[in-house]
């Protein structure tokens, strides 16, 4: 189809040298190839940047991975990939550990049961209150 216009040197089929329009044809299917990658970042961290962010040694949390107080999921690779969730699970851990010197396996198992007990009381909190009935005074 021609409309008559005359051919615009740089754009496919416009009139450039062969080298210049694959330089351009090239660089369209650069441009396409880069649009299908998604834009926004995964919301997980590798060992590496997860140590970083906490300020703990990539040791330590491997450590604590192994004893089952960090949640980590492997990839096919066996790299370590954390959810951001669990930035503030070190931070408690750190705390605890702080605050009443306990060992990594013991850590574990507080966890655990502050973890119960903070669902047993929101199981308490939004519990129907029972009104009516006889009167204590």
């Amino acid at each position: 189809m021609t409309t008559g216009r005359p051919p615009v040197p740089g754009r496919p089929g416009g009139g450039g040298t062969p080298a210049r329009e694959a330089r351009v044809a090239r660089k369209t299917r650069t441009e396409e190839a880069v649009m299908t990658y998604s834009l926004a970042r995964p919301a997980r961290l590798d060992l590496e940047a997860f140590a970083r962010v906490t300020g703990t040694h990539p040791e330590l949390v491997r450590r604590l991975v192994a004893l089952s107080v960090l949640d980590a999921q492997r990839d096919a690779s066996g790299f370590l990939w954390f959810p951001p969730s669990q930035v503030r699970a070190m931070a408690r851990i750190r705390r605890l550990r702080a605050g009443f010197a306990l060992n990594y396996a013991a850590l574990g198992l507080v966890v655990d049961l502050l973890d119960r007990i903070a669902e047993l009381e929101t199981a308490l909190r939004d519990r129907p209150r029972v009104t009516g009935g006889s009167k204590w005074t």
